[in-house]
């Protein structure tokens, strides 16, 4: 839930009042109650307002500036820095330092601190008037209110520009760029001649995209996926960037590229080495498996399947030792066998739910083990593993 300008005003002239008063609230759904009189309390109309303030603060720990104005939609929306940082450097590389950047759906502003600090001479611009109101107190980026489909600066104003259309509609995700909102052709047929940075949803159609599409992850967990013009792609077609934050030295990217875009060649396929190893969910949803697999010496188990195998773990990357491959039917006496208590359960390939798997098996021993349930050929095996161990690191 948003605010009102009248709203937005008061959260910003009281922040550090609330602060003080917010800090020991817990605002759990237990505690709901009782917090909501000790900010009325304080607050009195505007409780609602910081009620929303602070959910949405807490739920960005990390992720956005801890002062900033934001609501819990936008919050959810907005980019996190590492990913906006790589995108930022994208453009400013082929760009160069000074081009001029408009964020035409920038709403509290995640995206242009980023673009800033690369030496990019950024503005913004949003359909709601309030979101453009907290960008400006979060950012004090010149952020105007405008359509995306109408751009507000004359062509030729600007270099570049960045878009993030949403991403959901009637509470459903959309799965194709042309139901996009605004549809992804008709915001580039907007910003015609002017090279593009479109997020977008990983799990879209891109294969009518003519430039690169770039997948992000961040500690594993797939962010978002980049459409880039041409201009801004460098001949390259499909990206995996993998983002580890969890290491001493600051966040490390892992790149993978293709410039053919179609990963095609020889069978990779081989039986089981030493590790079964699952794929950072940027590489899967890139369609880069096989490069992935080549640069890291290892195999598929079946070309179609993205498990990946071999007789080491990728430097940062976990994986799991394999013991043996069953039939499905046979699981649950070998993890019996094997003394299992407790399970991590890998499905792909394969109809099965992870949970009803776990119920069904009954474990009852006290051995920690993994099974990665997968497809081979035809059939539907069990690859039977040991704990998740992690790749050495030798950074």
């Amino acid at each position: 839930m948003s605010y009102t300008h009248q709203e937005v005003d008061y959260l910003r002239s009281h922040r550090p009042e609330i602060s003080d008063v917010t800090a020991e609230l817990a605002l759990t759904r237990s505690s709901l109650v009782a917090d909501t009189e000790v900010l009325r309390r304080h607050f009195g109309e505007y409780a609602r307002a910081v009620t929303e303030l602070v959910t949405a603060r807490r739920s960005t720990i990390g992720k956005l500036p801890s002062d900033w104005l934001m609501c819990s939609e936008s919050a959810q929306q907005s980019t996190p820095p590492t990913v906006a940082a790589v995108r930022a450097r994208r453009i400013a590389d082929h760009l160069g330092a000074g081009a001029r950047v408009h964020d035409v759906t920038c709403s509290i502003g995640s995206e242009l601190p980023q673009l800033t600090a690369v030496g990019l001479a950024v503005t913004g611009s949003d359909l709601d008037p309030v979101r453009v109101r907290m960008a400006r107190v979060n950012t004090g980026s010149a952020v105007a209110v405008a359509d995306a489909l109408v751009p507000p600066l004359s062509p030729g104003a600007v270099d570049a520009v960045v878009a993030d259309p949403a991403r959901r509609a009637g509470g459903r995700r959309i799965t194709r760029p042309d139901q996009l909102l605004p549809p992804l052709p008709e915001l580039i047929a907007a910003h015609a001649g002017t090279p593009a940075a479109v997020k977008c949803a990983p799990g879209l159609d891109f294969s009518g995209w003519d430039g690169l599409v770039s997948v992000a992850s961040v500690d594993g967990g797939v962010k978002e996926a980049c459409l880039y013009s041409p201009q801004l792609g460098g001949g390259e077609r499909r990206e995996a960037v993998m983002i580890s934050t969890k290491v001493g030295t600051g966040p490390r990217l892992d790149r993978i590229t293709d410039l053919s875009g179609d990963g095609g060649g020889e069978s990779l396929a081989g039986p089981p080495g030493r590790y079964i190893v699952d794929p950072d969910g940027a590489v899967v949803r890139s369609g880069l498996v096989r490069h992935y697999a080549l640069r890291e010496k290892l195999w598929m188990l079946d070309d179609r399947i993205a498990h990946l195998t071999g007789d080491r773990i990728p430097e940062g990357r976990t994986g799991f030792p394999f013991i043996e491959q069953v039939p499905l039917k046979k699981l649950k006496t070998v993890l019996r066998k094997h003394g299992c208590g407790a399970l991590e359960i890998l499905v792909r390939g394969v109809d099965i739910d992870p949970d009803k798997l776990r119920r069904n098996l009954k474990l009852a021993g006290d051995r920690p083990m993994s099974v990665v349930v997968t497809r081979i050929g035809s059939a539907g095996v069990a690859l039977v593993c040991g704990p998740r161990a992690d790749g050495v690191d030798r950074s």
